[in-house]
């Protein structure tokens, strides 16, 4: 009976070490066929203000994918750790919450450390900043005016009565805070107001998507006293109404918002004044 046993365990241990060496060699197999370099090329607009007779250019990279992250971010961190230290753009969360690296991707406004790389490396992506706005350096454009213009609604809570301001003391229902939705997650990466062609040629005076979105979201806040007044604040040719309905904004925006619809919101409430 014992030797009967031993066969068996004997047997056993030998089917088991053919699966390990066939596992093996097909995990060696695979990683050979991996290690096929993926070389995708990124054709990145490029300008540095401190380099003089420079003009802008389109300068090209290859990242090997196999290498590599999937979102673009990935591929241009490799690029500056790796190949060109002087390429220059903003990040900073790398999950699509601060807005820092919103850039032209391929045509679209879009964050790059959410949007992957298309792995078809016979085309090569293009990455520009962001359109229609000044250029400080390569990737990164120049939101002076869209912050002033963020800060111009004064988006923070107003009360006539001041007495109560630092402390809790202002409620609000479930079914008034539903209302916020939509609104209070954007970000401010303004994919939204520069794929807007009145913001393009308006941007002197309009206020776009991204900061009127911000001015309904204050507007409908029901903690907040002054609505009358930011709606006066607002009623020109230029601050609302250059808003044509194109409805670029809601297609650009990377988290799903809809800044079209707040902003004919807000013309119906302004309408009503």
């Amino acid at each position: 009976m014992a030797a009967v046993t031993c066969s068996k365990l004997f047997a056993a241990a030998k089917t088991s070490n053919i699966f390990s060496q066939v596992s093996i060699r097909l995990a060696t197999a695979a990683a050979a066929v991996q290690e096929k370099p993926r070389l995708k090329k990124f054709s990145i607009y490029r300008w540095d203000p401190e380099s003089p007779g420079m003009k802008p250019k389109m300068q090209e990279y290859e990242v090997d994918l196999n290498n590599c992250g999937p979102m673009l971010l990935d591929a241009l961190v490799k690029i500056k750790n790796e190949v060109d230290p002087t390429l220059t753009f903003r990040k900073s969360c790398r999950e699509g919450i601060c807005g820092s690296c919103s850039m032209n991707i391929d045509g679209g406004n879009t964050l790059a450390c959410i949007c992957k790389i298309n792995e078809n490396v016979g085309k090569t992506t293009k990455v520009y900043p962001l359109p229609h706005m000044h250029v400080i350096k390569d990737l990164v454009p120049d939101f002076s005016n869209f912050y002033a213009q963020y800060a111009s609604i004064q988006p923070w809570l107003q009360k006539k009565d001041e007495a109560n301001i630092g402390k809790e003391a202002y409620h609000q229902t479930v079914e008034d805070r539903d209302k916020l939705d939509g609104l209070y997650e954007c970000i401010l990466c303004a994919c939204c107001s520069t794929s807007c062609p009145s913001y393009w040629w308006s941007a002197d005076k309009y206020l776009g998507p991204a900061v009127l979105m911000q001015a309904y979201r204050w507007i409908i806040d029901s903690r907040d006293e002054e609505r009358a007044k930011r709606l006066s604040q607002m009623r020109d040719k230029f601050t609302v109404y250059r808003c044509h309905t194109i409805l670029n904004c809601t297609a650009a925006c990377p988290k799903g918002l809809n800044p079209a619809k707040a902003i004919g919101e807000l013309k119906l409430m302004m309408n009503e004044l």
